[in-house]
Formats: structure tokens, sequence, C-alpha cells
């Protein structure tokens, strides 16, 4: 028998083909995590989600966009394609971009796509799982749709702690306006707020305008997301128990309940078994803590129904701030269920973490030069003409200052100005997130998961960390802050990058209730953070700027 090679390894006689087999295991195969490639055309196209004919935002003429998708640790090649003729940039709601800010598509990490121009996004969604979605992040192009789901599996070696459903279902909910997205961005523009919305959709429809098939005695997982812009919403299913499994990749208690308030941003999954007699029943989602109330139904429909849904939907909570709040107390983590990684969540003692420094965040509504305003620590954000990680990265100067945000509210009036807070990679903070205003608050991290250890009515003090919850509580990116009221939150400030902390409520985030946390090391490794893309957009500032060709893909 002759020589046979891999990689220059040489081997002599029968064992050849043997040995062979061994290295082309060893030496000869790649043990990149999955990849899973799509390509997206951003489009506008007529829809009708109220009735009425709108310009909304399609992705490959679909809206809701297609669904993503994926496994722990898997790497998605999103390829986007914008054919509107503005601007367009795509964001991924939770998805947490380990060491990658440069794919978080908000405009402080990335160059819009322009008209008629692509963006490759390069995500893995390392050590995660849960639901999520994702939505076009620039103007008030979410108002307009091209939104759709994400979801993480867990990977078949990870135990999950229930039994796979017979399906697994994503539901969209958001708010819904009849104007145009320029219209209502004109509003803004013009320094108003937003009105109050038409409507309410399910998966970009109307009233009973969404079917979900289910077959009698089986068990389903809903996967649901508020993707709307302006209100919270409760959801629930008539004549059937939620039994709530997931929050936003965290393995929860399974306790059941009848209804479940979803915030702006916020994502959930419930297990729903089909044990009612065979008919078919609403699904219902309708606002909380508005005076007028809006609602909209989807149907569950029983695979052997020869009944249609007849009669008034069931109500829900309207105004009650207490019933929401104690039931986002009574959300807690599984500490023996599995996250990502085999060992169970609750090995994880983040109650024992001595914290590094407290930041508090409060809002404010303001009138700046004779336009509304919104605020955090009085600092109301206006966007740079240069991303602010390109120009961190290209040592731009001019463009941002660090400290320009203070890290407590300090009573003063309220100013413009490109906020950035800095933050010590792998530093242990405690935020506090204040509400002196009477609406509810809804507020997200990017790059980041977080411990909400507590929430109540009134003022925050210190001696609030008394009844924290140290133990269980849930660990998710997007936390409620009722009226006057207040939520802490501890965060491992793990993930070096330039993230976005933001209001969820879009019109509060486009008039400067944002900011950016600039998470640094001083170790130029790949370890802590991949460098710039090979195919990063350049604008602003950074035009005739050169990208190291050793950049990542």
């Amino acid at each position: 028998m002759g020589d046979c090679s891999c990689r220059g390894v040489k081997l002599r006689g029968a064992s050849c083909c043997i040995m062979l087999l061994i290295l082309l295991v060893s030496c000869c195969t790649n043990g990149e995590d999955p990849y899973r490639f799509y390509t997206w055309n951003v489009t506008y196209g007529d829809i009708y989600p109220l009735g009425l004919k709108r310009q909304g935002i399609l992705i490959n003429g679909q809206f809701p966009g297609p669904l993503i998708e994926s496994v722990t640790n898997e790497n998605l090649i999103i390829n986007v394609f914008n054919s509107l003729d503005q601007p367009f940039l795509m964001s991924w709601n939770g998805v947490q971009q380990r060491r990658n800010s440069w794919q978080d598509g908000v405009y402080g990490t990335n160059c819009p796509i322009p008209p008629g121009g692509n963006f490759t996004y390069t995500i893995q969604v390392k050590d995660q799982i849960g639901s999520y979605f994702y939505f076009p992040s620039l103007a008030l192009h979410k108002a307009a749709g091209g939104y759709g789901g994400l979801r993480i599996q867990s990977r078949s070696v990870i135990p999950v702690p229930f039994p796979a459903p017979a399906a697994d279902y994503t539901i969209l909910v958001g708010d819904w306006y009849n104007k145009n997205h320029t219209d209502l961005k004109a509003i803004l523009d013009n320094g108003h707020d937003l009105p109050f919305p038409d409507g309410l959709v399910i998966n970009g429809r109307g009233a009973n305008g969404y079917t979900f098939t289910v077959d009698q005695g089986k068990t389903y997982r809903f996967r649901i997301s508020n993707v709307g812009i302006t209100t919270s919403i409760n959801f629930r299913i008539q004549g059937h128990k939620l039994l709530l499994v997931e929050v936003e990749g965290t393995h929860t208690l399974q306790n059941t309940y009848d209804s479940l308030d979803i915030h702006l941003g916020q994502s959930l999954s419930v297990l729903v078994t089909a044990d009612q007699p065979a008919r078919d029943y609403y699904i219902v989602a309708s606002t909380r803590f508005t005076s007028q109330v809006l609602a909209t139904t989807a149907v569950l429909h029983y695979s052997n129904s020869k009944l249609s849904i007849s009669g008034s939907p069931p109500e829900g909570p309207t105004t009650q701030i207490d019933w929401s709040l104690e039931q986002a107390r009574s959300i807690r983590q599984n500490l023996t269920a599995s996250g990502p990684r085999p060992n169970p969540q609750g090995t994880y003692h983040y109650g024992l973490i001595k914290t590094t420094h407290t930041i508090r965040l409060a809002s404010s509504a303001s009138i700046i030069n004779g336009k509304q305003r919104y605020a955090v620590n009085g600092v109301s954000f206006i966007p740079a003409d240069t991303p602010l990680k390109l120009a961190d990265y290209f040592n731009i100067p001019g463009v941002f200052s660090l400290g320009s945000i203070p890290y407590a509210p300090t009573g003063g009036g309220a100013y413009l100005q490109t906020s950035v807070m800095a933050a010590d990679h792998r530093s242990y903070v405690e935020i506090v997130f204040e509400n002196p205003e009477d609406i509810v608050q809804s507020w997200h991290i990017d790059g980041h998961s977080f411990f909400v250890v507590g929430m109540d009515r009134g003022q925050w003090t210190p001696a609030s960390r008394l009844a924290y919850n140290l133990r269980d509580t849930i660990s998710r990116c997007t936390v409620q802050v009722y009226p006057k009221s207040w939520s802490a939150v501890y965060m491992a400030v793990d993930n070096v990058g330039m993230w976005n902390v933001r209001s969820e409520n879009w019109s509060r985030q486009y008039l400067g209730q944002q900011f950016y946390l600039r998470v640094f090391s001083a170790v130029s490794s790949w370890r802590d953070e991949y460098p710039i893309p090979r195919n990063a957009l350049l604008c602003g500032r950074a035009i005739g700027r050169h990208t190291p060709p050793t950049g990542n893909h």
C-alpha cells in the first residue's frame, strides 16, 4: 500500500486507511459552530393591518419578516439589501453580540445601509437561548413593520425543563398607527408627542386575522413579544391557562397565570395545553395603563372544532398597577434548570457578588428650545454625525465625550448632548431606574442581561436594598418601571463595546431618552473584543478611514 497524508502527516502500511480516518477527524475538520445564511430584501409594500392601506416595511415581501431559527452558539449570516428610499438599520433585540457591538445595528455602532446598498451582519448567538425579535432601529421605521421573531433553541445535549411541545408558535403583538411612519416622525420632529395608537395587531393583522391551530390534548409553546412603540399589553387565551417557562433566555419557575403583562420590548414563553372542549377560542391582547383600552384578537382553533368563536373576548386588567407589580415579582428563575450551558442557572450566585458602584438613571420630560424632549439624568441624547463606535475606534475627536452623562440625577434642567457613560470591563454594577412620571416605562440595555433584584412604588433609597431578591430573581434584558416607582438591577459589565441603553417607548427614545455605555478594556485582544469588520460601512467623519484586512468577517 502506498503513502497517504493529511496536512503533511505521512503513513505507510496496512493501517494507513484507519489512521487516515482518525486524522481526518482530528486534524482535517473545521470545529466551528454551524452557520445559517439569510438574504433579505427590505422594501416598501401595501399592508392593511387595521383595514386601512398603509405603506409597510417588508422583508422578502413579508410582514412580519421571516422567522430566524437558531441554536446556541450558531453563526447567523444575514445579508440585508436596502431597497427603501431612506437609510436603514436592523437591530436584534436581546441578542448580546458577545465581543461584537459592531453587529448591533443601532446608529451609535453602525453606519446606516444607504438606499440601494447592502450590509452583511455576522452574528453569533453565543451562550444564549430564548425568545427575542429583530426590528428596524432608525427613525420611526419600527412603526411601519420590518420586525420579526428570533428563536435560540438549546443544544441537543442540554436538558430543557419541560417536554418538547407539539409545536412552537411566535406571537408578535404591538400597537399600530394608521399614519405613515414619515408622518409620525414629522410629529416628533415638530416638537410634539405621538397621539394615542389606532389599534393593536397580532402578527401584523387586526381582529381575528390570525389563527393558531392545535390538536386537542396536546401542549404548545407560544413565544410572545411586545414589538410596539408606545404601550404595554396584557395577553390571555380564553379558557386556557398560561404556564410561564422562559423570559428572555432564562428558564423560569413554572407558575400558571390567567394572563400576563408584557411591556415594550419584552419577550416570554408560555406552554398552553389544548385541554378544553373542541371549539375555537379567543387569543386576546389589550393595552395596559391607558385611559382608553385598545384590544385585538387572534383565534386558537382546535383541529377537530366545529364551533367558531362566539361571544365577547375575556376582559383583562386595565390600569391596576399593584396587580402588575405583584405579578412581576412572582416571575423567578428556575435555579435547577440548565441555561445555554449544562450547569444549572442557580450556580451563578448573583446576590453574593459585591457591586463595584451604583448608577441611578432618572427619566424626565422637558421642553428644550420650545420642543418636547425626553432625558436621562437631565441629558437628552442627540445623535452625532458619526457612529460613536467608529469615532472611538478611529480616535476621531469631537464626536463624543466620556462622562457626558452623570451617574445619578442632578436635579438641574435638561439639556441636549451626545451622552456616553464610561464603564469598566468586568465591573459589577447596581443600576436603579427611577420613574417620577405618571406612565409606565420600559428600559433595555444592549449587549447584556441583568438580574431584576427589586422594584417598588415611591422613591428608591439605599434602604430599599433590604427588600432585594438576591437568590432567584429573573435575568433579562428589558425591565419595566411603574409610574412613580423604581426598578433595580444587578449587571455584570462583561461585554466590551459601545452599547445602547434606551427607553423602549420609541417616541421617548427618538426624542432623547437613551444614551450609550462604553465598556472598555485596556487589553487589545480578540479575547475581549473582535476587530472592526472588513465590510464595515463608513460614514460621517469616518469616511476615508481604512479597516484592516485582518478584521473579522
